[in-house]
């Protein structure tokens, strides 16, 4: 089972949200609330595998709020949940260790199944902000800043073994520990290890960055 918290000023929307994932036998919302402070506390006292965030909530922002919740309750993972995809809001959510970025008005499904990806140690970007990510990556069409990005992505990369860069470029292509464990027939145990020595040695917080630099090093196509 799936434990989520749902945090959205709206009550209308939490109710909304609320329906979509009790349509799914494997996710249980085991708290609410109406604004960041409080989605913290709930997170700290529910210890929910996920937590799903608005961004634009009273007292504390759903970007403040799940840098702490990254900062203070590492197991649970963090997902923003909004109207909005400017670019701004997903560099910040990102590189404070956000696991996924979905829009409101997404498939419902896009929803369940990003959910389940994260909980599973994925990362899950709606297509529509991962198809600004790779715009963004990609440059403007002037080339010089899409190859420094790359020359400095090879040599992050260049410092992993092959079997780190196997597990990088898997990250990069959205598997899950689970999904890489059956790819190099490895057991789970031994691919978080890997995940989680690849995370330290590229200096990176999270798998959605980790993927980046995969991308950018050539380990995974566009």
């Amino acid at each position: 089972m799936i434990r989520v918290l749902l945090a959205d000023d709206e009550a209308m929307v939490r109710a909304g949200v609320r329906a979509i994932l009790g349509s799914d036998e494997a996710i249980e919302v085991v708290a609410e609330a109406a604004d960041g402070l409080e989605a913290v506390e709930l997170v700290h006292r529910h210890r929910p595998d996920v937590a799903v965030l608005d961004i634009r909530m009273p007292r504390l922002d759903g970007l403040a709020a799940g840098a702490e919740i990254r900062r203070t309750a590492p197991g649970t993972a963090v997902v923003m949940l909004t109207t909005f995809s400017e670019d701004a809001y997903i560099a910040k959510a990102l590189g404070d260790g956000a696991s996924g970025f979905l829009l409101k008005s997404g498939d419902p499904r896009e929803l369940i199944a990003g959910l389940k990806a994260v909980a599973e140690g994925a990362a899950y970007l709606s297509p529509k902000v991962a198809h600004r990510v790779i715009a963004e990556l990609s440059g403007d069409g002037a080339g010089g800043g899409r190859m420094t990005r790359a020359a400095a992505a090879k040599a992050q990369v260049d410092v992993l073994s092959p079997r780190e860069r196997e597990v990088l470029a898997l990250v990069g292509a959205g598997l899950s520990n689970a999904e890489i464990a059956g790819r190099l027939f490895l057991v789970e145990g031994t691919v978080k290890a890997y995940v989680s020595a690849v995370l330290n040695r590229l200096g990176v917080k999270n798998r959605v960055q980790a993927a980046i630099v995969a991308y950018e090093a050539g380990l995974v196509g566009s």
